[in-house]
């Protein structure tokens, strides 16, 4: 069950907005300077529209060569070859429509959500400054900071800067840019589920941090207003939270407590009024209450202002350097069925056609069994869900997961065996997210500095095409 926090733990969990590098950092000072140019050029910001993104952050390095898999015999035999005591047995992994490739056996609601046009995948993604091949490689030339490193990697994910180490995420910069389109100012745009993170953090965007059973968590005694000690305590707290204050990092704790202050009277009585999703969440897990707690989020998204929302839940576990098989199935299993909720849930609050859930992780993992489990590497797959998704397919190039392959980087002192080079980076991933989000191409390179080594923002199509 998902655990209860104190007012005190909720706001050590709240996130302080850090600052970022130099070079990003003058460029989101000016982004205030350009939010209502933006606005007007983007032709999706239409009156009633409303979009959401639903970040689910697979924290410690998904093994997804284990969730998405070849089944042509040919291709299969390089992956159990490669992968030996971790391999799925190829008659019991799920087919997947029109598909040479298939889903590890516990998924069999994403197996649905699949074969019924509603959910995709995107093979061998990972981080890249620009287009990386094996030789490249092998002499470190281009290659993201810190490459195989939980710190590093999960930061560059939710930054997308493989270059340098930013604490702006790109989910904040989208805020920072966006945030006037709501109506309520008191609530966020960034919406967490799991406290602090560098993914929804801005320049002056700070994320609404609220519980997974609970929703909104405010100041105990903050509406009492019989109790004359509460009273004059709540008038004191007013007094701090309301002042002026020139120091940056003063500025930055107290608005996260302002934040808080403002927001939490709001969204509870939202909530309260949210349609019922309650029953559609079966699974007695974190994601399940994670995700119900979203669907009620976005079920109140008239009542809220809301006009555009991001959500950000991280789902823990995933660092299988051991046990491996036994804890992606139960790992696999909720996350499955998880989706499967979401996604009838959005559609009973008639929200399924506007909403966009996707996955993330630090890295994919190696191909080859370290003993217990699988190590730390690079390219991998994700997931992406929800009406704007075309569905039932699989984009990007999966590889050939054979050792010593073309973009396998095995047989050489820097690195561990059965690492995959990614052929899709992260930012073509992100960029489409936000295209359809309603940001203009012209503004992709602020949000995303590496975005035109992949992608020609003036070309006039998706970058990969997994929304229509």
């Amino acid at each position: 069950m998902a655990k209860h926090i104190s007012r005190r733990n909720f706001l050590r969990t709240s996130s302080c907005a850090a600052l970022g590098s130099t070079t990003l950092l003058s460029t989101l000072t000016n982004l205030k300077f350009m939010n209502a140019a933006s606005m007007a050029n983007s032709s999706t910001l239409l009156t009633g529209d409303y979009k959401a993104l639903i970040c689910l952050l697979l924290k410690g390095g998904n093994d997804s060569h284990n969730m998405l898999i070849p089944r042509e015999p040919s291709e299969y035999a390089h992956y159990a070859t490669s992968r030996t005591q971790v391999a799925i047995p190829r008659d019991t992994i799920l087919s997947l429509n029109g598909s040479n490739y298939g889903l590890h056996p516990t998924m069999t609601a994403a197996q649905q959500l699949y074969n019924n046009g509603e959910l995709s995948f995107i093979s061998n993604i990972g981080t890249l400054v620009r287009p990386t091949d094996k030789p490249s490689a092998l002499s470190e030339t281009n290659l993201p900071l810190g490459l195989f490193s939980h710190s590093d990697q999960v930061q560059q994910w939710q930054t997308s800067v493989p270059d340098s180490r930013s604490s702006i995420g790109w989910g904040g910069r989208i805020a920072d840019m966006m945030n006037s389109l709501n109506d309520n100012p008191n609530v966020s745009m960034n919406v967490s589920l799991s406290g602090t993170n560098i993914f929804q953090t801005g320049e002056s965007s700070i994320e609404y941090s609220i519980d997974r059973e609970q929703g909104a968590t405010g100041i105990i005694g903050y509406n009492d207003m019989d109790n004359q000690f509460l009273a004059v305590r709540n008038q004191g707290i007013d007094n701090i939270v309301d002042a002026n204050y020139t120091d940056i990092f003063k500025k930055t704790y107290i608005d996260v407590i302002k934040n808080s202050r403002d927001a939490s009277a709001v969204v509870s009585e939202a909530l309260l009024n949210a349609p019922f999703v309650d029953d559609l969440f079966v699974s007695d897990t974190e994601l399940s209450d994670a995700l119900r707690m979203v669907a009620r989020m976005i079920g109140s998204r008239e009542q809220l202002g809301a006009k555009r929302q991001i959500f950000f839940v991280e789902v823990n576990g995933y660092d299988n350097h051991d046990d491996l098989l036994a804890q992606h199935t139960i790992l696999l299993n909720e996350l499955s069925e998880g989706l499967a909720e979401l996604n009838a849930a959005l559609k009973r609050i008639g929200a399924h056609d506007c909403v966009t859930t996707f996955t993330s992780s630090d890295f994919g993992r190696t191909l080859t069994y370290n003993g217990e489990g699988t190590d730390h590497a690079w390219g991998g797959n994700v997931l992406v869900m929800g009406g704007p998704v075309q569905g039932g397919n699989i984009y990007g190039d999966y590889p050939l997961l054979e050792l010593a392959g073309e973009l396998e980087l095995s047989n050489n002192p820097m690195y561990s065996n059965g690492i995959m080079i990614p052929t899709t980076s992260v930012d073509e991933y992100f960029a489409e997210l936000a295209l359809w989000f309603g940001v203009a191409p012209s503004e992709l390179s602020t949000i995303f500095p590496n975005i035109g080594n992949f992608y020609n923002t003036a070309g006039g199509t998706m970058p990969i095409g997994f929304i229509g």
